[in-house]
């Protein structure tokens, strides 16, 4: 079966006191989810907004993206697939060191 559809993110970037937030708005066509997110200058670093608008929307899109999976693991639980595997953290070093 062969199918197409199109899926639209909105990001809205906006400050307020002095952090900078975002919104990542998917619609469906059927249905919205949203995803948020946050940055915060460090006093002592340059104020440059376009680093805080890229933080910040990025942590929107990982937030939306989150929901989205959990999401669709609710859909597969409620037509019977079985959970996915539980993710085992990414470990460095030496082969012996996760022993």
């Amino acid at each position: 079966m062969t199918r197409t559809t199109e899926w639209t993110v909105r990001i809205v970037v906006f400050e307020e006191d002095g952090t900078t937030k975002a919104r990542a708005v998917l619609d469906t066509g059927s249905a919205k989810m949203t995803g948020r997110g946050a940055a915060h200058c460090n006093p002592e670093d340059v104020d440059i907004p376009e680093i805080g608008d890229e933080l910040a929307s990025g942590r929107a899109l990982k937030d939306l993206a989150a929901r989205l999976l959990r999401e669709a693991d609710r859909d597969l639980a409620g037509v019977g697939a079985p959970p996915p595997p539980a993710r085992r953290p990414t470990v460095y070093g030496w082969a012996d060191a996760s022993a």
